[in-house]
């Protein structure tokens, strides 16, 4: 996946429709809200056009120019919220902020969202805001990004091949105690504790068990074998 903004001009009929999904992967549009303009950077906001919230992605369509459109991923959106604080934005909008592959550097930037009409480098692009005609929107359209950013979890990065995590007793009892700072995510139950092992936790379970029993096992046999000993 490619971070950032980018630009999007795949539309249906002839390319004066809809954009194009790739329903084949399970992508679905969610959600259609005419008259949204668009404002990348610190540059003046673009004519209204057509805001797209897919299961994917957040797609903006230009009304006047069909050659213009801008898309991003929600696994690209670092925040979202509403915004209506006057001094933070001349209008209430949905303002969002974009990871990116780049590395901007602050000259860069300044210069990449100015208003000199030069080409815009979308991925330096780290802010975008959605600006409805109607600003009583801007709660229904916040709860949809919400949604829709559910629906794409962050990815875990691991370079192991295998994603099925298996922690023993101690390990569970010395990540619990550390807390969310941890970066593993626990849940309790009042007949068992494991570890979320990324959906299979039957098998963690057993596993698990199966690490206890063996410590209980050995833990008898050292007693047993002192046992004899002191005879």
């Amino acid at each position: 996946m490619v971070l950032g903004l980018r630009q999007f001009i795949q539309r249906t009929g002839d390319g004066a429709g809809q954009p194009i999904l790739d329903t084949d992967n399970g992508e679905e549009l969610m959600h259609v809200q005419p008259s949204v303009s668009i404002v990348l950077g610190n540059r003046p906001p673009d004519s209204p056009g057509s805001l797209y919230i897919t299961s994917k992605q957040v797609i903006w369509l230009s009304d006047v120019d069909k050659t213009k459109g801008y898309a991003v991923d929600f696994l690209s959106l670092s925040l979202h919220a509403v915004s209506r604080d006057p001094e933070a934005y001349t209008s209430p909008c949905i303002y969002t902020q974009i990871e990116t592959e780049a590395v901007v550097e602050e000259e860069d930037e300044e210069g990449s969202d100015s208003e000199s009409g030069e080409v815009l480098d979308l991925c330096k692009v780290t802010e975008m805001r959605l600006v409805p005609s109607d600003a009583s929107l801007l709660d229904t359209l916040f709860e949809i990004f919400c949604e829709c950013a559910e629906l794409n979890p962050e990815p875990i990065e691991d370079e192991a091949e295998g994603h099925n995590w298996i922690f023993s007793a101690d390990q569970l009892e010395n990540e619990a105690s550390v807390g969310e700072d941890s970066g593993w995510h626990f849940f309790q139950d009042p007949t068992n504790s494991i570890g979320h092992s990324n959906g299979d936790h039957d098998l963690a379970n057993t596993v698990l068990q199966l690490q206890i029993n063996d410590h209980r096992f050995e833990d008898a046999e050292e007693m047993e074998h002192e046992s004899d000993g002191s005879h």
